[in-house]
């Protein structure tokens, strides 16, 4: 009696152990095999843009900015890189067209990899905001930018790269140029220097920075985001950086370089606290997903591990965020239930 019940509990035991595991593979096994693509294609694409082309005539190009000025408010471009690293684009995929505040997140980027994210935190808040992205009037209140996306926080970011001169707008020239594969692209030297020209309230929040003890040197610090906002991109290179903070900083190809899951949480919460300005709170609950606008007319939006995304329409609404772009990417969030919150 004693020896059947021996064998009967050592049987037990046996699959006690080993049930358990079988069971986790089969549901590891399960979750692979229900992992789907996006199959997102061209025409897919084709037709969101078509739907939403005309809502450019709702808004209205920048001409602050002289040179801005000039763009053709018709133009639109729809990029997405999916899963696998392949590109598809549609619309006026070869429109050159400024960054502008979308290097921002390049410079953060350097920034906290060169100086680390509590240097860099130091001095400016994770803050969001109701306030218009050239707003300033908490560097008098509370000393402090509010974030890295303002322009204020993003001139101090630009400032903290480590170098001389230039050198801090070529580590984000040389960025840009990584991150899309093309060695091609540049600033345009007219931008920058309508920028330069008509950028006095950029210069007095430099100003108010550096009399409170934020940043030291003279106006070439203030130069460096100048030239920065003024490098040249289409909407696939947007899509290339929405890919890249997407899959903790891993080139669209596979390239591995500069891989770091801590620095892309960081820039893709950013993106999504305060990357729309003050339409980001309701930009999360239409869209949800980590994005960055620039008045160029462009956006650049990651889907967390899977896609990225680059729109370009340069007539903006009265945020300062593409009209249009904003319209195609809300339905290809619908179409595809992208948002973070699904």
């Amino acid at each position: 009696m004693k020896r059947y019940t021996f064998s009967t509990l050592l049987l037990s035991l046996t699959l006690i152990c080993f049930n358990p595991i079988n069971q986790t593979v089969y549901g590891q096994n399960t979750s692979k095999n229900s992992s789907k693509s996006l199959q997102i294609n061209e025409k897919t694409l084709s037709d969101i843009l078509e739907k939403n082309k005309a809502f450019y005539k709702k808004g209205k190009v920048a001409d602050y900015i002289p040179e801005l000025g000039k763009m053709q408010a018709d133009k639109i471009a729809f990029s997405v890189v999916n899963e696998n690293g392949k590109v598809i684009n549609v619309g006026d995929v070869n429109q050159k067209f400024t960054i502008q505040s979308i290097s921002k997140i390049i410079a953060l980027m350097i920034a906290v990899t060169e100086k680390g994210e509590k240097n860099v935190f130091s001095k400016m808040g994770y803050f969001g905001t109701d306030k218009p992205f050239n707003h300033y009037a908490n560097l008098e209140t509370t000393g402090k930018p509010l974030n890295p996306m303002m322009n204020a926080g993003a001139i101090l970011t630009t400032s903290m790269i480590d170098g001389e001169g230039e050198i801090p707008f070529k580590k984000i020239l040389e960025m840009v140029r990584f991150i899309t594969k093309n060695n091609s692209i540049d600033y345009s030297k007219s931008v920058y220097n309508s920028e330069k020209e008509t950028g006095n309230k950029n210069r007095g929040m430099f100003y108010l920075m550096k009399n409170n003890g934020l940043i030291e040197g003279d106006e070439e610090k203030l130069n460096n985001y100048f030239k920065q906002c003024s490098i040249e991109v289409t909407a696939e290179d947007l899509a290339k950086i929405g890919y890249f903070f997407a899959h903790q900083c891993t080139r669209f190809d596979g390239d591995t370089t500069y891989k770091n899951s801590e620095i892309s949480q960081l820039i893709q919460s950013q993106m999504l606290t305060a990357g729309m300005y003050e339409f980001s709170g309701e930009y999360s609950r239409t869209v949800g997903l980590p994005s960055k606008s620039g008045v160029g007319g462009g956006i650049t939006v990651s889907v967390p591990s899977k896609i990225g995304i680059g729109v370009f329409s340069p007539a903006l609404d009265e945020h300062g965020n593409s009209a249009a772009g904003y319209h195609m990417i809300l339905d290809l969030v619908k179409q595809y239930n992208l948002s973070l919150f699904q």
